[in-house]
């Protein structure tokens, strides 16, 4: 199973990051610079489950501006307003029997994907992990969670399910918390209603969670 992830940030950095460990054929779509970094140092990851370093050689890295060929699952891991531009590094490598995996928050990245592609390849997907990427290009996970959610829509083709079967398979082999959700829509919803509700609290408040937690 070959898996693409444009983006090897917080979130594509550190996921993909844990199935390489577990042998998984990953191949990161990145943009130059991002390139550069990986190319020389590695795939670094600090976090409270061990930190560890992916060698340059271990894995493999595409321009996201020139993908070429097909796989068999994409997981998107792009900034949502980096949206429109995910969708056009990762049309080439979409075939007719590709699965994608958007790992954004909200719901309206469901529909762009459907028109762009076609409901068939478009599943859900969430994750919870607390992580960021520092400018030395190091993922650093800042809390133990470290939680990924997928599973069809009602619209995405039954072919679907074994890749996404073998997604979940993966990530058992690794640390992560990996869950193949039988109502994904539901799923989006509840993370959504979350943080929506945080990112209210954070805005009238000026501060982040652990400001907010820490004022009387």
């Amino acid at each position: 199973m070959r898996i693409l992830i444009l983006g090897a940030g917080g979130i594509g950095g550190y996921f993909g990051g844990r199935l390489i460990q577990a042998g998984a054929d990953v191949t990161f779509a990145v943009r130059a610079r991002r390139a550069a970094q990986l190319a020389v140092d590695g795939l670094v990851v600090e976090s409270p489950h061990g930190d560890f370093t992916v060698a340059p050689s271990a894995f493999a890295r595409v321009d996201s501006a020139t993908v070429q060929g097909t796989w068999d699952i994409v997981l998107l891991a792009p900034k949502a307003y980096d949206l429109d531009s995910a969708l056009d590094a990762i049309a080439p490598a979409i075939g007719p029997g590709t699965v994608i995996v958007p790992l954004l928050n909200g719901l309206r990245h469901i529909d762009a994907l459907r028109v762009r592609f076609g409901a068939g390849p478009v599943a859900g997907g969430t994750c919870g992990i607390p992580a960021t990427l520092r400018p030395d290009g190091t993922v650093v996970q800042l809390g133990p969670l470290h939680r990924i959610v997928f599973g069809a829509l009602p619209r995405t083709a039954p072919a679907a399910a074994p890749l996404l079967a073998a997604l979940r398979d993966a990530f058992a082999r690794t640390p992560v918390e990996a869950i193949l959700e039988a109502d994904m829509v539901r799923a989006l919803w509840e993370k959504f209603v979350g943080l929506t509700t945080l990112a209210a609290m954070t805005c009238l408040m000026r501060g982040s969670v652990g400001d907010i937690l820490a004022t009387d």
